[in-house]
């Protein structure tokens, strides 16, 4: 094939023509950019800098400038409600919404942004009104729905959170584990009436049951966990003993890692049948593979009763295979509780010396927002998580 070179003219002419283009290009930027006012580049510069105060002032200025700017509402709606100014972020985003000429996908937009102001101002109805209104959406649905549990979790409106969680379990095709929390949140109500209503009890534990079934792989330890004691709840109100340690003993063999959630309520229900010391030789073996603090104190506990040497015994054993100042405090506290007058004076002052170090250890922490309780908690104070809260207490991790 022979090569034309007269095709060479065209080099330099498609050279010229991008440069042409590049320049009507950056022309049309500088002109755009000429339009925007100062305040605007200010503003940006002062978000930049964090500076929120600063920069909500120059938007401010802008948005007089052009009432129209619909990004820029926007923005200065989330930095009021960021800045803690709910009643200027409502406004702001109220005002949007009174547009007859606003675009459906910023109306939407505009929508649930007020859904989040009325959300964080408190004003509860009023979010899960606009949340809902905003389901429709597909870009806003999922958080949406996400807010709507949590407005029924706040409100502890159980039966709302359940008809919201499996409205959303069939938009993603998957089952979700709170479920079966929602439910053990109705019945645990119900249980801590003066008069509950065993047949309702078992109704909701029947759900329960199904949405727990229905998880599959989708379950973990901890639903499994929470679910056992809910049922050894229900067993314990019918005062049937038998199928109350059936529960507990399930939480050992099918969630074992959280065996100190039920280990002092397993003992004393073994120790009422007189079956104690088989008791106390199946929480010693739990022990030996899950160790705890509360295992450790209810065999503690258990062996001060029979033989205060055979529990100091015990306790060296343990904590030199599992070191603990919060478990030494508490053998020590059982050891002072069981009336033995040995060292008494010196086992006292030790003890108060060492609880005030182990005060801090004894937590539980949510393994998402670092939250600290001394009480274990299914969904998380700080972050409102479920399933997050860790088994073991600070010092155990």
């Amino acid at each position: 094939m022979n090569f034309e070179f007269w095709f060479l003219i065209f080099i330099p002419i498609f050279f010229l023509l991008g440069w042409y283009a590049s320049r009507i290009d950056a022309k049309q930027m500088m002109d755009e950019s000429s339009n925007l006012p100062n305040s605007y580049f200010k503003g940006l510069n002062f978000l930049l800098k964090e500076d929120y105060d600063r920069a909500i002032d120059s938007f401010v200025e802008v948005a007089k400038l052009d009432t129209e700017t619909t990004e820029l509402h926007l923005a200065l709606g989330s930095l009021f409600r960021r800045r803690g100014e709910i009643d200027r972020s409502i406004r702001v985003h109220q005002s949007l919404l009174n547009r007859p000429d606003l675009p459906a996908h910023e109306v939407a937009h505009a929508r649930f942004e007020l859904a989040q102001d009325y959300f964080k101002a408190g004003l509860l109805d009023r979010a899960e009104r606009e949340f809902k209104n905003s389901l429709s959406h597909s870009k806003y649905a999922l958080p949406s729905y996400a807010n709507l549990l949590r407005v029924y979790e706040i409100t502890h409106d159980w039966d709302n959170a359940i008809k919201t969680l499996k409205e959303l379990q069939n938009r993603l095709n998957k089952p979700l584990p709170e479920i079966v929390h929602y439910y053990c949140e109705i019945i645990e109500d119900e249980l801590r009436k003066e008069k509950p209503d065993i047949q309702e009890i078992e109704q909701i534990l029947m759900h329960a049951r199904d949405e727990f079934e229905n998880l599959g792989e989708s379950s973990n330890p901890s639903v499994s966990a929470r679910l056992s004691i809910v049922r050894a709840k229900i067993a314990g109100l019918n005062k049937d003993i038998g199928l109350q340690k059936k529960h507990l003993l399930s939480v050992l063999y099918e969630a074992p890692e959280f065996g100190g959630l039920v280990a002092r309520n397993l003992m004393d229900l073994m120790n009422s049948s007189s079956e104690g010391s088989e008791g106390f030789e199946l929480l010693k073996s739990h022990y030996a593979k899950y160790p705890s603090i509360e295992i450790f104190s209810v065999l503690f506990d258990y062996l001060v009763q029979k033989s205060p040497n055979e529990a100091i015994e015990f306790a060296k054993s343990s904590l030199s295979t599992n070191p603990s100042i919060l478990g030494l405090s508490k053998a020590l506290s059982s050891y002072l509780k069981s009336g033995t007058s040995e060292g008494v004076d010196n086992l006292v002052i030790l003890q108060n010396l060492i609880a005030s170090q182990s005060d801090k250890l004894e937590k539980y922490t949510c393994n998402h927002c670092g939250f600290q309780a001394k009480s274990f908690y299914w969904q998380c104070p700080g972050c409102n998580n479920w399933n997050t809260f860790d088994h073991k207490r600070v010092e155990d991790r």
